[in-house]
C-alpha cells in the first residue's frame, strides 16, 4: 500500500471479511480496524458500551453508529498520532456499515487529514451465507473458529487444544442470520451506491475460494492506488 492508504472491506455476514481483512493486512504490513474485534472485546470486557451493544447485536441487529464510533475513534486516533511522520495506511473491516456510520467515518477522517482511496466490495449469495453461518463453531475458551464441513473439529465437537465443547454464537443461528442479511442489504447497500458514484468500489466475487478471493481483493487494492 502506498502511504496512508485507507480502504474499507465490506460483505454480508459470512462473506469472509474477518479472514480476508487479516490477510491483507498482513500483506500490506498495515493497522487494521476490525469492527467485528473492537465489539466483541468490549462485549467480553462487559464494558459499558459492550453492554449496550450485545442487546442490538444478539437480536440480529447493528449496534447504533455512535456506539461503533465512540469504540473506533480512540483506535484510529491513537494509531495515527503515534505514527507521525510515518505511513499511516488503514484497512477497516465492518466499519463503516451504512450511510450514517459512514457520516461520521469521515469526519474522523477529515480531522485526521486522511481520505478513503477505495471500498473492496465482497458480493456473496446468500445460499453460501448460510451454509457457512449455520456450519460454523466457536470455542467459548480460546474463541478459535470451526466449520463442520471444511474445519471441523479432531474430535466431535470439542476444540482440539482446549477440548471444550464448541458452541453456536448467537448471531450464527437461522432466524438471527435471516434477520442479519435483511438488516444488510438495508442498510449496506445505500453505502456501496454512495461510493460506487464516487468510483471507489472494487467488486469481489465472494463465492469463490478464500485464496482466489484474497487474489481478487489485492488485485482491486493495487487498481485503487
Amino acid at each position: 500500500m502506498k502511504n496512508n492508504l485507507i480502504c474499507v472491506l465490506i460483505g454480508a455476514p459470512g462473506a469472509g471479511k474477518g479472514t480476508q481483512a487479516k490477510s491483507v493486512a498482513n500483506y500490506y504490513n498495515c493497522k487494521l480496524i476490525s469492527t467485528g474485534d473492537i465489539l466483541r472485546e468490549n462485549v467480553e470486557n462487559r464494558t459499558l458500551l459492550g453492554l449496550e451493544a450485545k442487546k442490538y447485536i444478539d437480536n440480529g441487529n447493528l449496534a447504533p453508529a455512535q456506539i461503533v464510533v465512540s469504540m473506533i475513534k480512540n483506535v484510529v486516533k491513537s494509531f495515527v498520532e503515534n505514527k507521525a511522520g510515518a505511513d499511516k495506511s488503514l484497512l477497516f473491516d465492518g466499519f463503516p456499515r451504512d450511510l450514517e456510520q459512514n457520516k461520521l467515518f469521515e469526519q474522523i477522517l477529515d480531522e485526521l487529514n486522511l481520505s478513503i482511496k477505495g471500498v473492496i466490495y465482497i458480493n456473496i449469495d446468500d445460499d453460501i451465507v448460510y451454509e457457512r453461518l449455520t456450519n460454523r463453531r466457536i470455542c467459548p475458551k480460546c474463541n478459535r473458529v470451526y466449520h463442520l464441513k471444511f474445519n471441523p473439529p479432531k474430535f466431535d465437537n470439542l476444540c482440539d487444544d482446549c477440548k471444550v465443547k464448541l458452541i453456536t454464537r448467537e448471531d450464527d443461528k437461522i432466524d438471527v442470520i435471516k434477520k442479519r442479511l435483511e438488516v444488510y442489504k438495508k442498510l449496506t447497500y445505500p453505502l456501496i451506491e454512495y461510493y460506487r458514484k464516487k468510483n471507489k468500489v472494487v467488486e469481489i466475487n465472494g463465492n469463490k475460494s478464500a485464496d482466489d478471493v484474497l487474489k481478487d481483493i489485492i488485485a482491486g487494492i493495487n487498481c485503487a492506488k
